[in-house]
Formats: structure tokens, C-alpha cells, sequence
């Protein structure tokens, strides 16, 4: 499950970057609506993801409510995920 958290993390964090950075400028400043469209999907479903398997991971590590919330918050904040990545979830096995 930790590898899983951390992988989905990563690819989380990768694809908010991809849709604020890359592909919401194509969709207002180039009129190109498509990869906005899958890389939205995708971003949506891992966000899911990460939520639900920070769920699960901390309930797993007995972690508190405070550092899920920092997780949770992570998850809403460009490069969040992976500065949770490397303060959180590297240093655990």
C-alpha cells in the first residue's frame, strides 16, 4: 500500500501541474479543448485516489487527523504532493 501512496502521489501531482500549467492555457489562450479534457479526467481520478489511500494510510499508521489534513491539504497546492512525498512518505516503510 505504501508504494501504491507513493506512486499515486507522484502522478497526482504530475498531472495538477500538467492541467494548471500545460494544457488550461491551451484551452483559453489556444481555443484547444481536448487534452485539457483527459489530462481533467485523469487529475480527477487521482485525486480520488490519493484521498482515498491517504485515507486508508493513515488510518493503517494510526496517524493522527492533523497530518492527514496536512496530506489532504498537499493534495490541493501545486507541488503539494510532493513535499508530502519527501517529509511524509519517503521516510516511512
Amino acid at each position: 500500500m505504501h508504494k501504491a501512496f507513493r506512486f499515486t502521489a507522484i502522478l497526482e501531482g504530475i498531472s495538477y501541474l500538467l492541467l494548471f500549467g500545460f494544457t488550461m492555457p491551451l484551452k483559453y489562450w489556444g481555443d484547444i479543448f481536448e487534452p485539457n479534457k483527459v489530462v481533467g479526467y485523469a487529475h480527477g481520478v487521482l485525486f480520488i485516489a490519493y484521498v482515498v489511500l491517504a485515507v486508508a494510510f493513515c488510518w493503517k499508521k494510526k496517524w493522527s487527523l492533523k497530518r492527514f489534513l496536512v496530506l489532504f491539504v498537499a493534495s490541493l497546492l501545486p507541488f503539494g504532493t510532493f513535499y508530502a512525498d519527501k517529509k511524509y512518505l519517503s521516510k516511512t516503510t
